[in-house]
């Protein structure tokens, strides 16, 4: 993990020093000032800014979690790029305001004491919750290059912690540093950390669809460089050099290199004026001997002007101003480099598991029975989607998809008797299995046996069927609609337009393949700036409106026309559409979750007042589709089917009794309060019963 914790180490260090001295000049102009009654709001909204801080930590966490492969690489990479914006605006902003930064906060903190403890409060929030906020995201994009190595983490420690150690010595006047130069040193430094983390960055977005050029290398040496050998791995770890890298991502590291250094030691050459022309480290005259040594010191930090007189200090303890910015750079890269060669060492079983074709499952041994974390690397040139599983019958542990070349993710899976495996599947070319292994002792883990389309393809088919009939009847019922409003039978209309409305609502599957079809056929005035007046509106809600809204026959004519040729249309396109396998799985739960949306809210009620009926027919749909799919799924977990049944009885039941009144159907909006709870309660718990099977039969090309 070490290779991993020097640029996580110098951010901690530094930005936890930054955040040290403006505290420390909080503290000390308080106390100076005969308001030391008043630390607790200082500390109060320091401690603020640490849990805001952390916060955003989490928040990015969590978030990245709940993407799929690819957009997790998207939104990892466009999160280095701001990462790295943030550290160089910081850099320079250090290099410019190092001089001046304490007269600032002096002047600020003492405005705020004059104006109340809560201006105090936020004052010290603000001054510290910067710094925090640019560490916490620093350290997430360093972390997810890391993926799951402690070494960020023990890095960052450090860092933090030998910042406090630094500012307390320079509180207490036994230390003496030459702040201009440590941030200088440790900003080139960070400048060549972050032009890594920029490649990094730019590389995952291209792993994730957003820039091009994600096969077109400037070099591949992975044939020659083990990527898991010592020096590449401390490479990759502090720099992100990796043996393979894009052209993107070397025009980048180079170009952002080459401009920000030259910039920067540009900006250092001009603030290596004479000590006499700087505001900060005028000289000091000679002490007298009796003086404290630190006195006689100069330079003397601009930040010591807030600290008020130090105590005596014998002479001898003071260190050379060069020890602390040197040992603070030297010593972690010493120790990452020898710790990283021991670690070397280590058996196979403990090393990264490759996960390329040309490598698949080389360093794997048997695990232990528990919950383990797999670190698995793409060695080869494609991207590879990775499985852990059972040789004898395919069933899936675990999974990760989208391993970009040269990249490492963690896959997490519980580990029982057995034998485990792993399975590589490139973008191109054929899978690759490794070598299996047998582990002993632990309990029974439950795998999920992979879906194929094949598994799929008869369930597709008789769903086609079961569609092409429902628009047969779809279009007769439309054709009866318009038949009554040429006619002039409004009364009759409104009973016609629920039939073959119920009658779509019942092919809710088939959505997704509908296309603009849908949009003709069922759209409502959402995005459309005439409302209902606008001309794009067309289909079952412009009848609809027409129908409960006093329209006359002669206006709604032209409506129901059209809404019957969209159909006759789709009907006659429908054999032709191409409809994804993977997408009947997933239907079973969106139906009802659009219907929890829109129809139990009444978002789509134009005036009939018939949303519960429409729940009901999704509900119909949503069975039929279940009992197409029923043997796959309880060959995979035969308790999800009746507990899905039972709710679904239950919800049905709800919305009839609920809904119908006298022959009619009760307006959503008209509903008690309690009835409406319970009706989006079963919704939402049956939603809850249906969420397993779009995991279940995914399809995997582990099959």
């Amino acid at each position: 993990m070490w290779d991993n914790a020097l640029p996580s180490f110098l951010i901690g260090l530094r930005e936890g020093l930054e955040a040290g001295l403006i505290v420390s000049v909080l503290v000390a102009t308080l106390v100076r000032s005969g308001h030391r009654s008043r630390l607790p709001h200082v500390w109060t909204g320091v401690l603020a800014a640490v849990g805001v801080s952390m916060g955003f930590g989490a928040v990015l966490t969590f978030t990245s979690a709940g993407l799929s492969g690819q957009a997790q690489e998207a939104f990892g990479g466009a999160l280095s790029v701001v990462a790295v914006a943030f550290v160089t605006a910081m850099v320079f902003w250090m290099r410019r305001s190092a001089r001046s930064f304490s007269g600032e906060i002096k002047e600020k903190v003492t405005a705020a004491v004059g104006m109340g403890s809560g201006v105090l409060v936020v004052t010290a929030f603000l001054a510290v919750g910067r710094e925090g906020l640019e560490t916490a995201l620093f350290l997430w994009t360093t972390g997810q290059s890391a993926g799951e190595s402690a070494g960020p983490l023990v890095g960052a420690g450090a860092g933090l912690l030998l910042a406090g150690a630094v500012c307390w010595g320079l509180y207490r006047r036994v230390l003496h540093l030459n702040l201009t130069r440590f941030f200088t040193l440790t900003g080139a430094a960070l400048i060549v950390i972050a032009s890594g983390v920029l490649g990094y960055g730019l590389r995952d977005l291209q792993e994730g669809g957003v820039l091009p050029g994600a096969t077109t290398y400037a070099f591949d040496l992975s044939a020659g460089i083990d990527s898991g050998s010592w020096y590449a791995t401390l490479l990759s770890g502090t720099l992100n050099l990796t043996p393979q890298m894009t052209w993107l991502q070397i025009t980048a590291y180079g170009g952002y290199l080459a401009a920000v250094m030259t910039l920067f030691a540009r900006g250092v050459r001009g603030a290596d004026a004479p000590v006499a022309a700087s505001p900060v480290a005028a000289p000091v005259p000679a002490a007298p001997p009796s003086a404290p040594v630190a006195e006689a010191v100069a330079p003397r930090p601009a930040v010591a002007e807030a600290f008020g007189s130090p105590p005596s200090v014998a002479p001898g303890r003071l260190l050379p101003r060069w020890v602390v910015p040197v040992a603070a750079l030297a010593a972690p890269s010493l120790l990452a480099g020898v710790l990283v060669a021991v670690g070397d060492s280590r058996p196979a079983s403990a090393a990264t598991i490759a996960v390329s074709p040309a490598h698949c499952g080389k360093g794997f041994t048997a695990p232990r029975p528990g919950r383990q974390s797999f670190q698995v690397r793409n060695s080869g040139s494609r991207t590879v989607e990775a499985y852990l599983i059972d040789p004898a019958t395919a069933a899936v542990y675990g999974e990760v998809e989208g391993i970009a070349p040269g990249t490492t993710r963690a896959l997490i899976a519980t580990i029982g008797g057995g034998s485990y495996a792993w399975r590589c599947v490139p973008t191109t070319g054929d899978a690759v299995t490794s070598a299996p292994v047998r582990v002993t002792g632990g309990g029974t883990v439950r795998a999920v046996l992979p879906v194929s389309e094949r598994d799929l393809a008869a369930p597709l088919a008789s769903y086609r069927g079961y569609v092409q009939k429902g628009l047969a009847l779809l279009l007769a019922r439309t054709r009866n609609l318009q038949g009554d409003i040429e006619a002039g039978r409004l009364g009759r209309a409104r009973k016609d337009w629920l039939s073959a409305h119920e009658q779509y609502a019942s092919l809710g599957a088939a959505y997704g393949t509908f296309g603009d079809f849908d949009a003709q056929i069922n759209g409502t005035t959402a995005g459309l700036p005439g409302g209902v007046k606008d001309s794009g509106f067309t289909g079952f809600h412009r009848v609809e409106y027409g129908l409960w809204h006093g329209e006359s026959a002669d206006s709604l004519a032209r409506a129901a026309r059209r809404l019957t040729a969209d159909v006759a249309a789709l009907r006659k396109d429908f054999p032709h559409q191409d409809f994804d396998p993977a997408d009947l799985p997933l239907r079973t739960h969106e139906i009802l979750e659009g219907t929890l949306q829109h129809e139990l809210t009444g978002a789509t009620d134009y005036g009939s007042g018939t949303g519960l009926a429409t729940a009901e027919a999704n509900i119909k749909g949503t069975r039929e589709l279940l009992g197409l799919l029923r043997p796959l799924v309880d060959k995979r977990d035969p308790k999800v089917s009746p507990a899905v049944d039972s709710w679904l009885r239950r919800t049905e039941q709800l919305v009839l009794s609920a809904g119908q009144e006298d022959g009619s159907w009760t307006p959503v909006g008209k509903l008690p309060a309690t009835t409406r709870q319970r009706i989006d309660g079963a919704m939402g718990q049956l939603l809850e019963e249906l969420a397993p099977i779009p995991d279940l039969l995914e399809i995997r090309k582990a099959a």
